[in-house]
């Protein structure tokens, strides 16, 4: 029996509903593992039709279109010789399942669905499909076209395992990763010495040191191979799916893909010693463990081998082990948003985008990340990447000669990227408009410069006109409520713009065929937390790529990218005081975000985890922040800020149930639309049962008594 035997893993760039391209991708896969020399291919989660289906899981046709495109698979000789190993949903008694179809030679061996689902966060496959029970095995129903190929009416449905001739292996999906009591435990106590895992795992800024240290641990202690797959890319929503697909035996890793590629197409592989499997296995302790384990798994036999035998080259060796590769927080920011609007952009087929470019470091981090993005399309160029070549040729090829191919990042951006400063006469500094303009020449973008006061002065006397009253800023000696509807004036005048000039800045620029630019908007995760924005403002865009990245975060990028893009007009945007720039400066005033907002944003940071990761109220939080802030503020300091935190959370809900869809990044985001589900209308905060609680245990540190 042989030792040596080559087994691939992928990331594929999928994308929803694209039947005809990803069968093309998953076929592309498995060529690239047979002419490696593999025996085995796994690839990542739902792949036939995509993971992010949603709702679609509950139409015929996703089920339907996943047959037919399974049926090309297995009825392409091209894809004979190699053990396959493939996602897709599929319908069994009337139920919906997440399914790895298990196939070689054309022939379906095993169905193996999802036995624990993903159901919380931006997961939500209990809507869809229904766990299958641990061991369970039955009958399953091929549908007729599948039958007649199969050459019978049913195959084998369930929690079972393939024994080879010389091996066996089961398969994980995604999330039985993250269980407590995960399949491959039990797997493994059974004799099963390769596992798959299939995974449609998304990007969040510092997870995949968890995610790693699950994938090593799963081998560390009960010994094995395991192969994980994972999607790669936008698949048609607010997450972006970072790869990273590995190999590992014994808890070390021999491979593993890149987090994030503009490949759509990415297979890793490795040559495994099945004997380092056996010999990490022999010890007592686990040999009475796997004798007292519950009961065995069938095991569905197939007359093939993963290994070479004894008759192989014997100048090949099994792969050396290597340290995991794991970016910082400001390479994932860099790279992570810039790979999601690549796949937006040419998916998408518009012409561009278009930033209003304040002079902020939100705006500036925004433009950044679009230059990041250009960097890496360079790169992959470089690479000799063909996809991309052909995308840059539709954006670019429609100004000028359609083999015009861009040198330099910078010229890319110039044919991609589109700012505009906005200034108010009254309200805008020189600094702000100078940093603008100069960041847009640095990185080759298309810049416009323009004051909105005649929009605004139009606007703000309708009221007038119709009722006699003119609104001031508070400056001014206008009151709260006229100052901030003047503010709003300037905020939405931006949004209305903004879209005026991405639909006609391509006709202005001779492009071929029109079309229009994206709106990106550039409102941080701190400030849709604390509601600080205008509902309708530049923060409404089509997509935004930093909706979920906090300021401390996005300062952090932006020191990096000073340095790695030698941008050193990042450094002044860094060092610039957060300001809105919506009312008048004077002599003696200018307005601060963070007095505005009374808090700081490291403080927001610090609420925002408190309230969506550690799950507290505002009691619990008040509770938790009297002993973490104890050295800075007093009882009655803390309890301020904590209600005025929940106050503004409140009161500013609503505006999260308009906000632009953004790349996800941070586990506190408080998006409404899938992630951060809270009501939007909510009781006075003030008066609350929880406020008065928190006033209750200040009244009594204050007393000196104990609570």
């Amino acid at each position: 029996m042989g030792r040596l035997m080559k087994l691939a893993t992928c990331s594929l760039n999928q994308w929803a509903l694209d039947f005809e391209g990803n069968l093309a991708r998953i076929k592309q896969s498995i060529h690239q593992a047979k002419s490696q020399g593999c025996t085995l291919r796994v690839g990542p989660e739902l792949e036939i039709c995509g993971y992010g289906c949603l709702d679609h899981f509950l139409e015929e046709d996703i089920y339907t279109h996943s047959w037919e495109k399974l049926l090309d698979l297995l009825t392409d000789e091209s894809c004979h010789g190699i053990l396959i190993d493939v996602g897709m949903p599929i319908q069994h008694k009337n139920n919906r399942y997440n399914c790895r179809v298990i196939a070689l030679d054309g022939k379906i061996l095993l169905i193996r669905p999802k036995l624990f689902l993903a159901n919380d966060g931006n997961y939500r496959e209990m809507r869809y499909f229904i766990p299958w029970r641990p061991k369970l095995v039955e009958d399953f129903y091929l549908p007729e076209p599948i039958a007649r190929h199969q050459g019978s009416h049913t195959v084998k449905i369930g929690d079972a395992v393939i024994q080879t001739k010389d091996t066996c292996l089961g398969a994980e999906t995604c999330e039985e990763l993250f269980t407590p009591r995960a399949p491959h435990i039990e797997m493994s106590l059974d004799g099963v010495e390769i596992f798959t895992n299939s995974s449609g795992s998304h990007h969040s800024l510092r997870k995949l040191d968890q995610r790693m240290s699950l994938i090593l641990g799963a081998t560390a202690l009960s010994g094995g191979v395991y192969l994980y797959a994972n999607q790669q890319g936008c698949d048609g929503d607010r997450l972006y799916y970072d790869g990273c697909a590995m190999i590992v035996v014994n808890g070390k890793i021999v491979a593993q893909g890149s987090q994030f590629s503009l490949n759509d197409v990415e297979v890793v592989s490795a040559v495994i010693d099945i004997q380092e499997v056996r010999s990490a296995r022999f010890a007592p302790s686990r040999g009475l463990q796997s004798l007292t384990t519950q009961a065995a798994y069938q095991r569905v036999e197939t007359d093939f081998s993963l290994s070479w035998g004894l008759d192989f080259d014997p100048s090949v060796t099994p792969s050396e082990k290597r340290p995991p590769r794991i970016h910082l927080p400001e390479e994932e920011i860099a790279s992570g948003p810039a790979c999601w609007l690549w796949d937006y952009l040419r998916r998408s087929k518009a012409a561009g985008f278009f930033i209003p470019l304040s002079g902020g470091i939100d705006s500036c981090s925004t433009a950044t990340l679009v230059f990041s993005m250009c960097r890496i399309v360079m790169q992959a160029l470089k690479d000799g990447n063909k996809q991309v070549e052909g995308d840059v040729k539709r954006l670019t090829g429609a100004f000028e000669d359609p083999e015009w191919m861009p040198k330099t990042a910078q010229e890319l951006c110039n044919k991609i990227l589109h700012t505009c400063y906005m200034g108010m006469e009254t309200q805008s500094s020189q600094e702000t408009r100078s940093r603008a303009e100069r960041l847009a020449k640095d990185i080759g973008a298309y810049h416009t410069d323009l004051n909105i006061d005649s929009v605004f002065h139009a606007e703000k006397n309708l009221l007038t006109q119709a009722t006699g009253f003119e609104p001031n800023f508070k400056v001014h000696g206008g009151t709260v409520a006229e100052n901030l509807a003047l503010q709003n004036i300037q905020a939405r005048t931006r949004m209305v713009t903004a879209y005026y000039f991405a639909q006609l800045l391509p006709t202005v620029r001779n492009r071929k065929g029109g079309g229009s630019l994206l709106v990106l908007g550039s409102g941080n995760v701190d400030e849709c937390l604390r509601g600080y924005l205008t509902k309708y403002d530049c923060s409404s865009a089509d997509i935004n790529p930093i909706g979920s990245i906090s300021k401390t975060d996005l300062k952090r990028f932006i020191r990096w990218a000073c340095i790695e893009f030698q941008l050193p007009i990042l450094e002044e945007f860094i060092n610039a005081t957060p300001t809105a720039e919506l009312e008048p400066i004077t002599s003696d005033y200018v307005q601060s975000d963070e007095a505005d907002m009374g808090m700081t944003y490291a403080e927001l940071s610090i609420f925002g985890k408190l309230r969506k990761e550690d799950k507290l109220g505002p009691y619990s939080m008040f509770l938790r922040l009297l002993h973490d802030w104890k050295e800075q503020y007093g009882p009655r300091e803390v309890a301020d800020k904590v209600k005025r935190f929940h106050h503004f959370y409140a009161i500013n809900r609503h505006k999260m149930t308009t906000m632009t869809p953004a790349y996800h990044a941070e586990g506190y985001s408080p998006d409404d639309n899938r992630f951060d589900l809270r009501p939007f209308l909510y009781p006075a905060f003030f008066s609350s049962w929880s406020f008065k609680k928190i006033d209750e245990v200040v009244d009594k540190l204050e007393k000196g008594q104990s609570i």
